[in-house]
């Protein structure tokens, strides 16, 4: 019976590690890169509004 409780613990803190390695896989693969893109076109629409505007005050 010991045997079998360790075994248990051992093999539930594997499949919640193992749980954990995927999702945060998941946020650095796909997530990740979509907020970095997304991210970029906001700062490029800043500085084109700025751009806009100011070659427009001359």
């Amino acid at each position: 019976m010991k045997n079998f409780a360790k075994g248990f613990i051992v093999g539930s803190f594997s499949v919640v590690g193992a749980g954990a390695a995927i999702l945060y896989t998941f946020h650095k693969v796909i997530v990740q890169p979509i907020e970095d893109q997304e991210n970029r076109a906001a700062e490029n629409r800043k500085r084109a509004m700025r751009k806009q505007r100011s070659a427009h005050n001359g």
